[in-house]
């Protein structure tokens, strides 16, 4: 089973590679990708989020939860399952971005995107929380893009990212900010 699921997903990225990939949307994806190495966009929202005193509870709430996904993530699961990366399993995949050296299982930059738009949608207001989600699926889909990630580890990313948001949340609402809520 894992065999055909793997050779599906091999299937998913080379038809990615052969259709969708283009001359004009290939350095935008390259850029999105860019922007989630070492989680840098998202570490940068947190800090300026905390910097004001109105989004500072935001602020904190979504670096927790950022720091909370990267334990789950780049600790646990990516040391334990060990995934190797697609275009190591399929010599026709072609990379086309800096050569990862961590597994492949789940996507880092696709949970840490997760982790964090997941807070800015649940405590900013919608021009802000939107474009923030939608940021988190492009990043996700440029993963699959640039040949690094499987779709499975793509879309266990974004779960993983989206519980560690909403536990963080919670915990937070309950325990430390008992008037944590959406900012208008």
């Amino acid at each position: 089973m894992i065999n055909s699921i793997t050779e599906w997903e091999i299937n998913v990225l080379l038809w990615i590679q052969e259709h969708i990939r283009v001359s004009f949307l290939t350095p935008v994806m390259q850029f999105i990708t860019s922007l989630g190495d070492k989680g840098f966009i998202w570490i940068m929202v947190c800090v300026f989020l905390i910097l004001f005193r109105k989004t500072r509870k935001i602020g904190i709430v979504a670096a927790v939860s950022l720091a909370l996904n990267g334990l789950i993530v780049n600790l646990v699961l990516k040391t334990r399952i060990m995934r190797i990366r697609p275009f190591i399993l399929e010599e026709q995949l072609e990379l086309i971005t800096q050569i990862p050296n961590d597994y492949s299982f789940p996507s880092g930059h696709t949970s840490a995107a997760f982790a964090t738009a997941v807070i800015l949608f649940m405590g900013l207001p919608k021009r802000i929380g939107i474009p923030a989600m939608v940021l988190a699926v492009f990043m996700g889909l440029s993963r699959l893009y640039v040949g690094v990630h499987f779709p499975t580890d793509v879309l266990a990313g974004a779960l993983i990212g989206i519980l560690a948001a909403m536990f963080t949340w919670y915990f937070f609402k309950k325990y430390i900010f008992k008037d944590l809520q959406k900012l208008q």
